[in-house]
Formats: C-alpha cells, sequence, structure tokens
C-alpha cells in the first residue's frame, strides 16, 4: 500500500499536511503547485488499495480525478473548504469539507487531531486571512499578543510563499518548504531557527513595499480594482495584498489583477471582510475562476474581458 498526500502550496495547505505527517511520518509520496495550481488529483498514479490524503483543493476542481482514484479502488480522504459542488457518495470517500466562511482546511485537520499540533492550525487561520478566528483561538489557547502576531507573521509568509505563476517565482517549493517545517513540532522553534522564515521574511516585506505604491485601477466606497505590474514579484505578491486591502477597507470588495505567463491576468478577489460572501460566486461565472465565499480568484482572465470584468465586480459588489 503507497500513501500520497496532495496538497496546495499555501499555507492552509502547508499547515494541515504537517499537522498530518507530525502524526504519520510514514514515507509517502507529495504531490502540489503554486497555489493556483489546483487540478492536481489528475497527476496521482495509485493503484488498488493505496491510500491518498487531499488537503486543500476543490473537489469541484478534482472530481474527474477524484472519481477515477475511486472507481480504480484507491481510498480517498478529503479535507477542504473551497467550493465542491455535489460531493460524492461513494464507500472509498470519507469526505471532510466544510463550506462556512470561518472555515479552513488546517482546523479541519486540527478537528481530527483533537488539537495536537493546535499552534500550527493556528498559524494557517492566520496565513488564510481568517483573522477574527485565528485571534479567538490564541486568546483560547493562552497565547501572548506578542506571541499570536508571531504566529501572524509566519501564516503570511507560508501564504505568501504559495503565489506565484509558475514554480520558479517561488522562494521555495513547496515540498521543499514542507521539508523546511518537518523538524518543528511548534511553530515558534522554527520562527526562531530556521534560515527559512527569515529568507520568507525579507521577500514578503520587500515584494509588499512595492505594492504599497501602487494606485487602483478603479475605486469606490464599495469596491476597488488593483493592477499590478507583469513582475515576479508581483505574482508573489498578489494574495497578500489582496488580504492586506481586504482588512484595511473592510467595507469594501478588492481585486488585485496580475498579468502571467500565458498573456492573461490571474486575479485574486476578497469579498468585504464585512460581508464576507460572494467571491466564490462571483468568479464561478469565469471559465477558470473558484474559490470560497470570502477569497477566490480566477486563474485566466483573457486580457480582452478586462473591461467585463471590471463592469461585473462593480455589479456583483457595489
Amino acid at each position: 500500500m503507497n500513501q500520497y498526500y496532495v496538497f496546495n502550496g499555501d499555507a492552509d495547505g502547508l499547515c494541515a499536511l504537517h499537522q498530518l505527517r507530525l502524526v504519520d511520518p510514514a514515507i509517502a509520496s507529495l504531490i502540489t503547485g503554486v497555489k493556483r495550481d489546483i487540478k492536481l488529483l489528475d497527476r496521482v498514479e495509485a493503484n488498488a488499495g493505496d491510500r491518498v490524503t487531499v488537503l486543500d483543493i476543490s473537489l469541484d476542481s478534482n472530481r474527474k480525478g477524484l472519481m477515477r482514484l475511486l472507481e480504480m479502488g484507491v481510498i480517498v480522504e478529503y479535507f477542504d473548504h473551497h467550493h465542491a459542488g455535489e460531493i460524492p457518495q461513494h464507500s472509498n470517500l470519507t469526505p471532510h469539507i466544510d463550506l462556512s466562511v470561518e472555515a479552513c482546511t488546517s482546523l479541519l485537520v486540527d478537528q481530527y487531531l483533537k488539537g495536537e499540533f493546535h499552534l500550527w492550525a493556528i498559524t494557517a487561520a492566520f496565513g488564510d486571512n481568517l483573522i477574527n478566528k485565528a485571534h479567538q483561538l490564541a486568546n483560547a489557547a493562552g497565547l501572548t499578543e506578542a506571541e499570536a502576531e508571531k504566529l501572524a507573521r509566519l501564516g503570511e509568509y507560508l501564504n505568501y510563499n504559495g503565489y506565484g505563476d509558475s514554480l520558479s517565482d517561488l522562494h521555495f517549493h513547496p515540498v521543499e518548504l514542507y521539508k523546511k517545517l518537518e523538524p518543528y513540532r511548534n511553530p515558534f522553534d522554527f520562527i526562531a531557527e530556521s534560515a527559512a522564515f527569515t529568507q520568507l521574511a525579507s521577500g514578503f516585506n520587500n515584494d509588499m513595499s512595492q505594492a504599497a505604491l501602487l494606485h487602483p485601477l478603479m475605486s469606490d466606497d464599495r469596491c476597488a480594482v488593483f493592477l499590478l505590474p507583469d513582475t515576479p514579484w508581483a505574482r508573489r505578491a498578489t494574495g497578500n495584498f489582496a488580504n492586506k486591502l481586504a482588512n484595511e477597507n473592510p467595507e469594501r470588495a478588492h481585486a488585485v489583477i496580475t498579468p502571467n505567463h500565458f498573456g492573461k491576468y490571474t486575479v485574486s478577489v476578497r469579498a468585504p471582510l464585512a460581508n464576507p460572501q460572494g467571491a466564490d460566486v462571483f468568479c464561478l461565472q469565469f471559465d477558470t475562476g473558484g474559490g470560497r465565499r470570502a477569497a477566490a480568484g480566477i486563474n485566466h482572465l483573457p486580457t480582452e474581458s478586462l473591461d467585463y470584468f471590471l463592469t461585473s465586480f462593480k455589479q456583483h459588489f457595489g
């Protein structure tokens, strides 16, 4: 029997994987990619009796690959909080799926493990921009403000590393970054001891300082859209920049648009934090859109569709 872990390369996917692997570190194949590379089950070449654990990628986007594996006799356990569509009823599938706005995959794993590595789940919640939820959990865990702030920064940096058009845009391949996390049962030890944390912090601060100089393409009280330049730093900063805008302007919806290597745009959308609904519905109307209620995106928006996007965005959130 072979074991596979298929995970999103962002903070939530990494911290979910890390929690499960701390419990069961047996040899396994790790399959991942950049954050937007989510149709990962198509890459899994498993056989009957093998086990696949899926973390933080949409079931609906992976339906074809999932059904192929299930019908082959592969045992699949699925943890996620993105748009799922109809969840298959199959004896080989164990789903742990929660679409509520305060859910993330690492918190689902945390529940599954009965809080064994709770600090990593809190880190992921910060990274997934569940700021209020993360602070509630940090307070309940007895963390000081300074300790919570450390986990918040770690979550941001892990999330930041997942953004890019290709793996060459990232500071670390997500599997490499997981290997950096692997020795640490406690995130505070990783923060204090790992050179990877220092490298991510430096890259994050440099990229976000450039993003702070940008002006919106469109802005009013209800929504704002930013168009970033065609550079690696912009592709890395896009998700965390969108989160920063959402946190600073909770009554407003935001879209951050970045040119990609395919001659199209990659879009990150954030619903207003004051009413974190509708980002997934909006993005799903586009061919390569998806996500969750509070935060979603479009992988390949044709450049000629930009005006239509702007009009639709304003209508949806205005």
